[in-house]
């Protein structure tokens, strides 16, 4: 009796630290003022919104406070790797195929904001160029040449094949914390800039430290951004080899301890970001949409 007791009050302990999620807040972002959009970007206040439009993945930036959105770049797939800077700028890349050679050759751009100006920060080459957010700054790095705003930009990482390439205190370090030989994707520091999270094929997302020992395996989640600190937002699909059969977004315990599926399967809802308490996802149809939750543990 007292063995049956003592299991039913540890139950109930469990049940009692358990996490509880609230969705607060859903509701559809531009309806009406923008077509298919993709790939949606915070800004680290959650004030900004860069998308690429669905047109031809050019680049557009949403001012929450403003109300009014900007073309950033008619060029063609800006809008796919444009990241903010932390001074608020933004860096993106844009890619065009040259006539003669039919080869594809990629130039590295920064947006001031204030000014609404573009400049070429990184002549065009051919190969991948790839941008790198850091603490303190930004690079762009190419086959061949390379762009830095600033001689340290502090912690940072990006991914190139199978590996985590990872700044710290001014030091660079190729790591490989899971074997993966299809590669690594989606790279990113925790908001307090201790540990990283990442996406490796077939293994799925991974969180490690600064070391790239790892902390925790969170699944097959896709597109892992994190929401903060202890939490993670990703993208669940499955298809069928050819096209996506479902679709959602989940909210994942960074330790791996607790998943919360914040929309369904039959939504096809993907690639969220997150910031300042704000998840911001788009559809399989580009429809964009804003989520605000409340977490008690």
């Amino acid at each position: 009796m007292k063995k049956i007791l003592l299991t039913a009050m540890g139950c109930c302990a469990l049940l009692a630290s358990a996490q509880q999620v609230t969705v607060l807040k859903q509701s559809r972002l531009l309806q009406g003022v923008e077509g298919p959009a993709y790939y949606p970007q915070l800004n680290s206040s959650g004030t900004k919104l860069l998308f690429a439009s669905g047109d031809n993945s050019s680049l557009k930036l949403y001012d929450y406070d403003m109300n009014v959105v900007t073309r950033v770049s008619a060029d063609d797939a800006s809008g796919i790797d444009a990241r903010f800077a932390p001074d608020g700028s933004v860096y993106y890349v844009t890619q065009k195929r040259d006539a003669a050679t039919n080869l594809i050759y990629r130039t590295g751009c920064r947006y001031d904001v204030a000014t609404a100006k573009s400049s070429v920060v990184l002549e065009a080459q051919h190969g991948a160029v790839l941008p790198q957010i850091g603490t303190k700054g930004v690079a762009i790095n190419g086959p061949r040449k390379a762009y830095k705003s600033a001689a340290n930009i502090g912690t940072s990482v990006y991914t190139t094949g199978s590996k985590l390439v990872l700044t710290v205190g001014g030091r660079t370090r190729e790591l490989q914390p899971v074997e993966s030989f299809a590669g690594y994707l989606w790279a990113s520091l925790s908001p307090d800039g201790t540990r990283v999270l990442f996406f490796a094929a077939g293994k799925g997302a991974v969180v490690c430290d600064l070391n790239g020992r790892v902390l925790a395996m969170l699944g097959q989640y896709e597109m892992p951004a994190w929401y903060n600190n202890d939490y993670v937002v990703a993208q669940h699909a499955t298809d069928d080899g050819h096209q996506f059969t479902s679709s959602q977004i989940v909210l994942l315990k960074a330790d791996g301890s607790f998943r919360h599926s914040l929309t369904t399967p039959a939504s096809m809802t993907m690639q969220p970001t997150a910031a300042a308490g704000k998840i911001v996802y788009t559809t399989i149809d580009g429809n964009l949409y804003e989520m605000k939750i409340k977490i008690d543990e």
